[in-house]
């Protein structure tokens, strides 16, 4: 039984632009800032979406770890790449401007990338990929975190959860956009679980002591006291291939961090060396690619399609319904809730509320 509250998405981001101009964004960013975080909720992934507007970024826009205006400097440029820094702002901003400017790249020169340094949180990667698919290119793009991943044979949290972000445009009426983690689960999804009272299933956190953890409020705890860590893609030890999640999320690290020169690992856990907040400097990289250059877009975009026709309709396991290919069950989510709103929990409702009475919006809440 679904209990949560359903709101429009009208009021949803009327609400959210509001309290990030109050917050000191300006307007044009915080529509960018409020659309992403919508954006996560359309897809269905409530991990990255309406959850965690207050947490995540008013709360550390409050704690000063976060600036409200983005000022974005450009560190370094040529035809086809460019470096900016973002100088701690709304990394949702920054990386919509670096997608962007890769997207104007790849138009001009078949090929764009935009690497950002000292940025924030940008909330879901897939939104950037399908900026490129929707306009008819391959988009990639990853982002490296706080430490959370412990690396194969090992118990401290070392890594992000640094996803590695693919979108492709396809003759369908939804593009392929695989947007995962590099862990098996990631920080905002046992995040999603402490709220809920919901226990994190076995296999995805490993305790200092190399057994699994399961208490996702504890976990939370124990993530930030360096107690627990998440495992890579795969899972714990060599068994089920855990080091090939650990060998994409280190490139990934790599990727965010030595184009642009800009901070990894232990640098990234938001915290100085006597413990106090800071910001977290974090990098992401924006892959465009035009596939213009290459055959063309409606042969690519058929190419891919019948790639995805192919799986789906291969053999399905005994009692299985169907097969689906990465995007599909977001663009489903995405037909039930354009009518019906945004679904929001009891926890995410009473931040609602205090950003409302904190912010003074005046705003009439539906719930």
């Amino acid at each position: 039984m679904d209990d949560r509250t359903y709101v429009s998405w009208e009021f949803i981001e009327d609400f959210m632009v509001s309290a990030f101009v109050k917050m000191g964004v300006p307007e044009a960013d915080a529509k960018i800032c409020a659309n992403v975080l919508m954006e996560s909720d359309r897809r269905g992934i409530e991990s990255h979406g309406v959850n965690r507007f207050k947490p995540i970024y008013i709360d550390r826009i409050n704690a000063g770890i976060q600036k409200p205006v983005t000022k974005i400097d450009i560190l370094r440029e040529t035809p086809t790449t460019a470096v900016f820094d973002a100088n701690d702002g709304m990394g949702m901003v920054a990386s919509h401007k670096a997608m962007q400017l890769a997207i104007e790249k790849a138009k001009k020169y078949g090929m764009g990338m935009v690497a950002v340094r000292n940025s924030t949180h940008y909330g879901i990667a897939g939104y950037y990929a399908t900026m490129a698919s929707d306009a008819g290119m391959i988009g990639i793009t990853g982002t490296n975190a706080r430490p959370s991943i412990a690396p194969t044979f090992g118990v401290e949290n070392m890594l992000g959860t640094n996803p590695l972000t693919v979108g492709l445009p396809t003759d369908e009426e939804f593009p392929f956009v695989l947007d995962c983690a590099t862990s098996i689960t990631q920080r905002g999804k046992i995040e999603y679980f402490a709220k809920i009272n919901k226990d994190t299933p076995s296999g995805m956190v490993v305790g200092r002591d190399g057994l699994p953890k399961t208490d996702s409020k504890q976990i939370l705890k124990d993530l930030v006291n360096n107690q627990a860590a998440l495992a890579p893609l795969g899972g714990i030890g060599e068994e089920l291939a855990g080091y090939k999640g650990y060998g994409y999320a280190t490139v990934v690290e790599i990727l965010s961090a030595a184009l642009q020169a800009g901070s990894f690992l232990k640098m990234l856990n938001g915290k100085d060396e006597m413990g106090n907040l800071m910001p977290y400097h974090l990098g992401h990289f924006f892959i465009a690619i035009d596939t213009e250059a290459f055959m063309g877009l409606e042969s690519f975009k058929k190419t891919a399609g019948d790639i995805l026709r192919d799986l789906r309709n291969s053999e399905k396991a005994p009692g299985e319904e169907r097969i689906y290919t990465a995007g599909e069950k977001e663009y489903l989510v995405w037909l039930e809730r354009k009518d019906k709103g945004v679904p929001l929990n009891q926890a995410c409702m009473e931040d609602i509320i205090n950003v409302n009475k904190m912010l003074d919006l005046k705003k009439t809440l539906p719930f």
